[in-house]
């Protein structure tokens, strides 16, 4: 909780660190996005704006690239670094990125493990039953495995961005670092999802483990 509550506080500072620097060409976010998902190949791609904080994303079933108000409307380092980020994804898609389309397989399993897998294990705890923490543990692993798999999705989307906006002359020299603060810090939100998934599926297997020992 403590490695999530962190990623979460780097991630809001650093953006909004940046979103008050301006980028020197003058692209809002959401122009950015366009830009670059046409002259990368991810045509027909919508740019829409959605409402909340760092709420951008990509929705690769309906095919449409939501930014932010702060992001779509943005002409700061930071919108741009998100927007380009989201487009990332948009290219992944449009070039059949492997990493992205196995975790879209595992997205429904995923969220499922997530949901269900603490109220299996919490029974298994009351009922003393190894079983059931066994069960928790095995649904659980799909949301471990979207976690782990989300890694590479993002760092690639990330470093998509970062050379993207370089070689349109969206950003130039000296505002790269800028824009990759901003990445790397929204990267580290994935990273402690990552380890947390990971420790709470060792803390079922550690507790399934002693229930065996006692049996």
């Amino acid at each position: 909780m403590l490695l999530s509550f962190w990623a979460s506080a780097r991630v809001k500072s650093t953006f909004n660190k940046y979103s008050q620097i301006a980028s020197r060409r003058g692209w809002t976010g959401a122009a950015a996005a366009r830009e670059l998902i046409k002259q990368r190949g991810a045509d027909g791609v919508r740019v829409e704006e959605t409402p909340g904080f760092l709420s951008d994303h990509y929705d690769p079933s309906a095919r449409v690239l939501r930014l932010s108000p702060d992001v779509y409307h943005g002409r700061s380092l930071a919108a741009l670094g998100v927007a380009a980020h989201e487009a990332g994804h948009a290219i992944q898609h449009a070039k059949k990125y492997g990493p992205l389309s196995f975790r879209s397989l595992v997205v429904k399993p995923a969220m499922i493990g997530s949901n269900l897998a603490p109220i299996i294990a919490t029974a298994g705890f009351f009922m003393q039953s190894a079983n059931l923490v066994w069960l928790g543990v095995f649904t659980f692993s799909a949301f471990v495995l979207f976690t782990l798999v989300t890694l590479p999705v993002e760092f690639d989307a990330s470093n998509r961005a970062v050379a993207a906006l370089q070689e349109t002359g969206m950003i130039d020299a000296a505002e790269v670092p800028g824009a990759r603060a901003v990445l790397r810090a929204a990267a580290m939100t994935y990273v402690a999802s990552a380890v947390s998934a990971i420790l709470q599926l060792l803390y079922f297997v550690l507790r399934a483990n002693s229930m065996n020992d006692r049996d």
